[in-house]
């Protein structure tokens, strides 16, 4: 019987094997950003971030700071998964 490989997200992150570029300090935060852009896993990263309230690091190309805010700002949010993943996806899908 063949076994199905299951690939999770952060095997497909553009930062897969740069994960110590991306707890810089400072202003080499925003540089550490930079790998995020065009990322094809961006939200699942997010995500992960936010719902798990990671507070070091870039993450889905925000720093902590970012995402400290939006926190605040939003607080009635129950799974950023949900907001940021799985909803695209199934308007997507709908269309």
């Amino acid at each position: 019987m063949a076994r199905t490989q299951t690939v999770t997200w952060f095997e497909l992150a553009r930062c897969k094997g740069a994960e110590d570029d991306l707890f810089p300090e400072g202003k080499q935060q925003k540089r550490a950003t930079a790998i995020c852009v065009g990322c094809p896993v961006r939200a699942e990263c997010l995500a992960e971030a936010l719902d798990n309230r990671i507070e070091w690091g870039v993450w889905g190309g925000m720093t902590e700071r970012e995402r400290r805010a939006l926190l605040r700002q939003r607080p009635d949010v129950a799974s950023w998964h949900e907001v940021l993943v799985a909803a695209p996806a199934r308007m997507a899908a709908e269309d």
